[in-house]
């Protein structure tokens, strides 16, 4: 049977259709499947996967991770660090992770006794220059710890200070994890040691006097100061939260630390403030948990 022209156009409009339709699906299933396009470009890269077993670490942060007043009054005591320390009734994080021989030679302790926020971005310039795979970071209590409470850093001071010393590390060694501590509730560390005589006296030659000064006052202008600390660790904490759920590669506690009830036993016995043996035993425990898990704390 002849077709006629009108029938001829009629077929030839359907095949360019067709066509369209096919070269319209496979421009569809490129874009989805990732595939380098004509142009060379590639679909978005996966996000980068939290490593449970690094094989080298760098520690940052004030005392506590020097383990100060935990071996001798007013003295480091960096063997003991729950991140990196060698003392076996610790068994530090470093320890847990890479052994008890390997640790020494693939561990390093930037932490400073006295240390602030604004401290952080010089601790960890010096971590990044071993590439270490992790760095743990616990610093803000001095932050809280000032002369009065009116003197303690402000949020934006150390929301400002924490963005910079993780950007810089980003910058110099992006591939490093972090593992954010929170800060402590230094509350309830006052509540432990204010009904010692003893623990007061040493309390006077300075420790966190935004907290500790007149320990056992109940006046209202003591208990709204020390209110006024513990409101001020809440929020950095939030902070140390929130920036860390910007970078794939950092990972915040959830606020072990800060929920953690630390007893007298777990505490310095020179100023039942700092942790002791036990207590950086604690903080080693929780950070092993933490590090090593699949997924973040919830």
């Amino acid at each position: 049977m002849r077709t006629t022209a009108p029938q001829r156009r009629a077929r030839r409009a359907l095949a360019g259709a067709g066509a369209a339709v096919a070269l319209l699906a496979g421009s569809l299933t490129g874009c989805q499947s990732g595939e380098p396009g004509a142009d060379g470009e590639r679909g978005a890269q996966a996000a980068p996967r939290w490593n449970t077993a690094p094989a080298s670490i760098a520690a940052v942060g004030d005392s506590i991770t020097r383990g100060f007043d935990a071996c001798s009054v007013l003295a480091d005591c960096p063997e003991v660090s729950w991140a990196t320390g060698s003392d076996p009734e610790v068994h530090s994080l470093a320890a847990r992770l890479l052994g008890e021989t390997e640790a020494p030679e693939r561990s390093w302790n930037y932490a400073v006794t006295g240390s602030r926020m604004a401290d952080l971005p010089g601790q960890l310039a010096s971590a990044a220059a071993h590439k270490p795979d992790l760095v743990t970071v616990m610093v803000g209590s001095n932050d809280a710890c000032r002369p009065t409470a009116s003197s303690m850093t402000s949020v934006a001071e150390f929301r400002s200070g924490f963005e910079k010393a993780l950007a810089d590390l980003r910058a110099a060694s992006p591939t490093t994890e972090v593992y954010v501590s929170s800060v402590p509730d230094l509350q309830r560390l006052w509540e432990q040691g204010k009904d010692s005589p003893l623990v007061r006296q040493i309390w006077k030659l300075g420790i966190c006097q935004s907290m500790l000064a007149d320990p056992l006052s109940a006046a209202t202008r003591a208990t709204t100061r020390r209110e006024r600390v513990r409101a001020r660790v809440v929020e950095y904490n939030e902070v140390l939260r929130e920036v860390c759920a910007k970078d794939a590669l950092c990972r915040y506690d959830g606020g072990a630390v800060f929920q953690y009830p630390f007893g007298s036993e777990q505490l310095s016995r020179w100023d039942w403030f700092h942790p002791g043996r036990g207590g950086q035993a604690r903080l080693a425990e929780l950070a092993h948990r933490q590090v090593t898990s699949a997924e973040p704390p919830r």
